[in-house]
C-alpha cells in the first residue's frame, strides 16, 4: 500500500505545524520550502486540510496558517481516510478483468487495507511528532539552506 503524494504531504504539513507554537503562524511558501516541494502542491494539500478543519486558514497582510486543532485530537487514520481519494487496492475494471465474478484478491486487499487504516486509528498526531526535538533541526536546516 502506497500513500498519493497528496496524502503524504497532508500528512507532513500536520507534522510540520506541530513544531511551531500555537499562537504562530506559518506559509504555504514556508511549509513548501521545508519540504522542498512545489508551492502549487501545497496550496492544494493545506486547502483541504482546511476545508476538512485540521488547519486554519488566516487571510489578510498578517496571515498565514496553523494547526486547527490540538495534535493530541487530531487522528491519522482519519486523516488518511479523508485524503486518499481512492483506497482501493486493485481496480478490476481497467483493464477488465476476466476473473472478477470470482476472484478472491480484492476481497482479501480489501481486508488488508481495512486493517492498516485501523491500526492508522490508533495513532494522533501527537503519537508521531513525539520525537519533536529531532525533527524540529532537521525542518529549521531546510528552512536555512532555502535562505542561502
Amino acid at each position: 500500500m502506497r500513500l498519493t503524494a497528496f496524502t503524504d504531504f497532508g500528512l507532513r504539513t500536520l507534522m510540520y505545524l506541530t513544531s511551531i507554537p500555537a499562537e504562530q503562524l506559518s506559509s504555504v511558501p514556508e511549509v513548501a520550502k521545508v519540504y522542498d516541494a512545489s508551492q502549487n502542491h501545497f496550496v492544494k494539500v493545506i486547502g483541504q486540510l482546511t476545508k476538512l478543519g485540521y488547519v486554519q486558514s488566516i487571510r489578510g497582510k498578517n496571515g498565514g496558517i496553523r494547526l486547527a486543532k490540538k495534535a493530541e485530537d487530531i487522528n491519522i487514520g482519519k486523516v488518511i481516510r479523508e485524503l486518499e481519494n481512492h483506497l482501493d487496492a486493485v481496480n478490476c475494471s481497467k483493464p477488465a478483468c476476466q476473473i472478477v465474478s470470482c476472484c478472491e484478491l480484492k476481497q482479501a486487499l480489501a481486508l488488508a487495507m481495512e486493517a492498516f487504516l485501523t491500526k492508522m486509528e490508533e495513532y494522533s498526531l501527537a503519537d508521531i511528532v513525539q520525537n519533536k526535538p529531532e525533527l524540529i533541526p532537521l525542518w529549521q536546516a531546510e528552512q536555512d539552506e532555502g535562505l542561502n
